[in-house]
């Protein structure tokens, strides 16, 4: 199944940190970049952070760099989202997407990704 599987979710107090992470079960993980977004309610979806099918080029929102780091184990089939510094208004439902062509860079806007998983809820405690 390619679709990704989001985990790691959960409610934290600011200044805390949380671990996401996403699977999938596709053969051909590896080839292609990945990325994080996320919905707050009543607001669009927003790109957080992309890492290339490589692994050498990642790229963060202005929101979230330097707080939160993106990496990739492809043995595992696994990217992972690390939220440090946590701040309220970083809460909201993060989705993890692969792009839809292989061997690419990511992209900043959710339209170039085909696959989405369901999502977790992140709720930073102020």
């Amino acid at each position: 199944q390619v679709q990704p599987v989001e985990s790691g979710g959960g409610l934290v107090q600011a200044g805390g940190s949380l671990l996401l992470t996403c699977t999938s079960s596709g053969r051909a993980f590896g080839q292609y970049a990945l990325g994080w977004f996320r919905q707050a309610p009543g607001k669009e979806r927003e790109f957080v952070a992309r890492i290339s099918w490589s692994g050498g080029t990642k790229k963060y929102s202005d929101s979230v760099k330097g707080r939160f780091t993106i990496a990739r184990d492809d043995a595992k089939n696994m990217v992972y989202l690390q939220m440090n510094s946590l701040k309220a208004e970083d809460t909201a439902v993060y989705y993890c997407a692969r792009d839809s062509a292989r061997y690419g860079l990511g992209a900043d806007v959710d339209r170039e990704y085909d696959y989405w998983g369901q999502g977790t809820q992140v709720t930073v405690s102020s």
